[in-house]
């Protein structure tokens, strides 16, 4: 297992591989431990994995939101003097990676955004959030909460893939719904046209956390961006089609190698 490092400003991160910089940022409630399905990238790409503020070994817990879990990652690359990055986030992550294009287009050299989304009607961010509370709420233990997200996220219900999500799984009850809020906040349907840079979305085909027409959404938004559909795999592709999603990125990255 790789050894963790931390940012000056307190930013717990993993940093190993020779290549173009490739930046992987996680979900909700997940560790950036939760990417090593997709360490063996670093035979090609200089990995930077970071826990976001208030996840996993993050001990800084205040100003939760999107534009600061950005901020965040901006400063961590400033730090490691990276001039620019492909930036490949998951879920919430997606959302971060839309929100450092936002930022400092300059130091983004392409974005992969994975089972993700860009935006939450005004009307369903309350419903939403208040069914995301309750279920937490009824999950009285970490391991029953684990077990409801897991039932939600995951297609293929094999014993690895269980442990392996409970394992990286592990979200922090008020961080969590600190979290979600910001995430019901995010609104990049004006962004999301101005992006000129090279990008992959992939969807995948039982996601019942973010289904996947969210990301054809963002798909006819994003101008020449490329729009893949993974099959028989619910919301976390890279555990349950890691060899076919390694692929996927390992394809999509060397085309645009030449760009840098």
């Amino acid at each position: 297992m790789e050894i963790s490092k931390v940012s000056m400003l307190g930013m717990p991160y993993l940093h190993f591989g020779d290549g173009d910089p490739l930046v992987l940022i996680h979900g909700l409630g997940e560790v950036k431990e939760g990417w090593q399905s997709q360490f063996e990238l670093a035979d090609q790409y200089e990995l930077i994995i970071p826990d976001l503020r208030g996840h996993g070994e993050c001990t800084k817990t205040e100003g939760i939101s999107i534009p600061n879990f950005a901020a965040d990652i901006i400063r961590l690359l400033d730090e490691l003097e990276i001039e620019n990055a492909h930036i490949l986030g998951l879920s919430m992550g997606g959302a971060v990676a839309q929100e450092i294009y936002r930022q400092a287009p300059h130091l983004v050299r392409s974005l992969m955004l994975i089972s993700t989304f860009h935006f939450f009607p005004k009307k369903l961010r309350k419903p939403l959030y208040n069914l995301k509370k309750v279920r937490l709420g009824v999950a009285s233990t970490d391991d029953a909460l684990k077990e409801k997200a897991a039932h939600m996220s995951l297609y293929s219900w094999s014993e690895k893939n269980i442990v392996h999500f409970k394992r990286y799984f592990q979200p922090k009850r008020n961080i969590f719904l600190k979290s979600l809020k910001a995430c019901f906040q995010v609104n990049n349907i004006s962004l999301l046209p101005t992006i000129k840079v090279p990008t992959l979305i992939i969807g995948c085909q039982y996601d019942s956390v973010l289904p996947v027409w969210i990301q054809y959404c963002m798909h006819k938004l994003i101008q020449h961006s490329e729009f893949i559909i993974m099959r028989n795999s619910g919301h976390l592709a890279k555990l349950e089609a890691t060899d076919r999603f390694n692929l996927l990125l390992r394809k999509f990255l060397n085309r645009h190698k030449a760009a840098a």
